[in-house]
């Protein structure tokens, strides 16, 4: 099973490619904004799945996504979450 997961854009590269931190860890994703209704921008949060940015959504959004996966991997694994 593959989930998408969110994250806030953090730097802007060459040909459609971002770099974004998903939540407050230290796990950067470099992934392609070509799928993207519109253009990207610093601060934007993005929905990734499989090397691509599939949609923007809002900030509120994107903590609420991320406290819920927090949920579910604190759950399965029995200690904090590292995202």
């Amino acid at each position: 099973m593959c989930l998408a997961i969110p994250a806030e854009i953090v730097e802007m590269m060459d040909n459609d490619m971002v770099r974004a931190r998903v939540g407050k860890s230290e796990t950067f994703l470099t992934v392609s904004a070509m799928l993207l209704p519109e253009p990207a921008a610093l601060g934007d949060y993005i929905i990734v799945h499989a090397g691509f940015a599939l949609r923007k959504l809002d900030k509120a959004d994107a903590e609420e996504t991320l406290r819920l996966l927090r949920e579910v991997a604190e759950a399965a694994e029995g200690a904090p979450a590292a995202f």
